[in-house]
């Protein structure tokens, strides 16, 4: 390392990777949420410190654990030097970072974490003038650590790796047993402010405190999944089977007087089974009066939702000025024909911002009471909540697909369905009433059915 500055700052932090940082907030945040918090928590401490380092002759340094120096780079910027913190304990990676600091021309270097919301430039400022007459000094965690440890040119020889090796890192005992070390080493020693560091669940508080910022406890957000169906024996099973493949879920199906056996299907695979006549929106708005999430997935009883869509529909309903969002849709059939219909509605729905029912639509349960809930419609209600949220804020196609069956365009042909569809969307724009364009569609797909059954017959 080139010479630097008599004073030497560095931070350990890690690469803000979902699933290998802050791994003891996962239960409150979920991997994503906890990689945020770590991302936030660097970022506002090195903002904190850009004044500090004009006015004050400090050389800075990042010691990451995860990615790589360039990866650091790209986020944190060009502005300090970067190191990966090597294998080890935590006291031979700290050890490792004094010494390169004293090495490198240093008379005062100083280690700090980066979860610490109460600390700020004027604690590190503090710690650096501690230095000048104290051998170390130490910044001590409510929880029995410490949050900042310097250590002056003077004082290397005989506290490094005395002071830190054997250490119970992440007990209690940290602070008590190192100032006890501290002594027998002849060392003199500073202490700074306690301060709370946040590493566990019950410690966001402190975060929301110091910041102002609330933090959205994800994966303590219930996510109710409300499926209407109507003759669906041959299905139920297995979309409720997926759907309970997740965390913190409910399940709810509301039976439209099916005469085939849904309902009692639907209770032995574990859901929670209503009754409420069609259409559909009535359906849907019954089962949500009964559900208790904080979020709403409305789930077609013939479409199988993807594996980890829990963590996919939380991560995005916490996302600034998300009104609702979608999957993509893929057809569960071969034909050339599906693979068109996919693209076409996939295309709508991201560029256009018009999915469809069939995508499974979701949005938190307080959106969905401000909007009224699904409108009064025999017909096109799901592109008329569409309507509605889309004033509320941003309607997001996740590049994630549900697999949904293909028996409609299978049984109409898939031309004719697009067709169909396509001359009710265009009526219902032209104000024609939706129970007349309900009638018409019923009608329209039993008059195709009977004809492709009749063919059919007259082939076989």
């Amino acid at each position: 390392m080139a010479p630097i500055s008599d004073e030497h700052l560095i931070i350990f932090t890690r690469y803000p990777e979902p699933g290998h940082t802050k791994t003891r907030l996962i239960p409150a945040l979920g991997a994503e949420g906890a990689a945020e918090l770590q991302r936030r928590m660097t970022e506002r401490l090195l903002c904190g410190l850009t004044q500090l380092v004009r006015i004050r002759p400090l050389h800075l340094e990042i010691r990451f654990a995860g990615g790589n120096a360039t990866m650091m780079r790209q986020w944190l910027g060009p502005g300090c030097t970067y190191a990966a913190q090597g294998d080890g304990e935590l006291d031979q990676r700290m050890g490792a970072a004094l010494k390169a600091g004293f090495s490198a021309g240093a008379n005062a270097v100083v280690v700090v974490g980066t979860d610490i919301p109460g600390m700020s430039a004027d604690t590190i400022s503090g710690a650096f003038d501690a230095l000048k007459h104290a051998d170390i000094v130490f910044g001590p965690a409510v929880d029995g650590g410490y949050y900042l440890i310097g250590l002056h040119r003077k004082s290397v020889a005989r506290a490094i790796p005395h002071l830190l090796a054997g250490i119970p890192w992440g007990t209690r005992q940290v602070m008590e047993l190192s100032r006890e070390r501290a002594a027998r080493l002849g060392l003199s020693v500073t202490l700074l402010p306690t301060l709370a560091d946040v590493d566990r669940p019950e410690d966001l508080s402190v975060w929301e405190k110091l910041t102002g910022e609330t933090i959205i406890r994800t994966a303590c957000q219930r996510i109710s999944v409300i499926i209407p169906a109507l003759d669906e024996a041959g299905r139920i099973a297995a979309t409720i089977r997926r759907a309970q493949q997740a965390a913190n879920i409910e399940v709810i199906v509301v039976d439209g007087r099916s005469g085939d056996g849904t309902a009692d299907i639907a209770r032995l695979a574990g859901a929670l089974v209503l009754t409420s006549s069609p259409p559909r929106a009535q359906q849907m708005n019954a089962g949500v009066a009964s559900s208790s999430g904080d979020m709403l997935l409305f789930l077609h009883a013939d479409t199988l939702l993807p594996e980890g869509y829990d963590q996919v529909v939380r991560r995005c309903l916490t996302k600034p000025n998300v009104a609702v969002g979608a999957f993509e849709l893929r057809i569960d059939a071969p034909q050339v024909s599906m693979r068109i219909m996919e693209q076409v509605a996939n295309w709508r729905s991201r560029f256009l911002k018009k999915p469809y029912g069939d995508q499974a639509l979701f949005m938190s349960s307080a959106t969905y009471r401000a909007v009224g809930g699904y409108p009064d419609l025999p017909i096109m209600e799901d592109y008329e909540i569409i309507r509605r949220l889309g004033k509320k804020g941003q309607v997001v196609t996740l590049p994630i697909p549900v697999l949904t069956s293909a028996r409609r365009w299978l049984r109409l042909g898939a031309w004719r369905t697009w067709a169909v569809n396509q001359a009710v969307i265009i009526a219902y724009y032209l104000g024609v009433a939706p129970r007349v364009l309900a009638r018409f569609y019923r009608g329209k797909n039993d008059r195709m059915s009977s004809c492709n059954s009749e063919k059919k017959r007259a082939q076989g």
